[in-house]
């Protein structure tokens, strides 16, 4: 499984209209989303800078990009949705700004844990 985080500015003023937006988000959309192998998506806002972040995890990120840029359903919801973010070339779920993951509990536990014995 891979983690997926990224980030897109959200225009200022537009932070309620865009909370409102997502309460709820389309069922067809949630569709797409769940069909295309994204999964634990997550979206969070720092309310003080306009800023989103966002976090999914997939089995093939490409596939999954692919899946939605091909969908009319993400098609309609991304044109519904570009008036919300700033500096922003193209379709919010193809053009925000990924970010480097540097630490994970999990992984990090999971390399330092002691290996059981074989012979048990």
């Amino acid at each position: 499984m891979t983690r997926v985080a990224f980030r897109l500015q959200v225009r200022p003023g537009m932070i309620d209209d865009y909370i409102a937006r997502h309460s709820p988000v389309w069922p067809e959309m949630l569709a797409e989303i769940h069909a295309a192998g994204r999964r634990d998506y997550s979206i969070f806002l720092d309310l003080e800078h306009s800023t989103l972040f966002g976090y999914y995890e997939t089995e093939d990120d490409d596939a999954a990009g692919e899946y939605l840029a091909a969908s009319p359903v993400a098609a309609r919801w991304e044109a519904s949705m570009a008036e919300f973010f700033s500096d922003l070339d193209g379709r919010a779920d193809q053009a925000a700004t990924p970010l480097t993951e540097v630490f994970n509990l999990h992984d990090q536990l999971s390399a330092t844990a002691p290996k059981e014995s074989k012979g048990r």
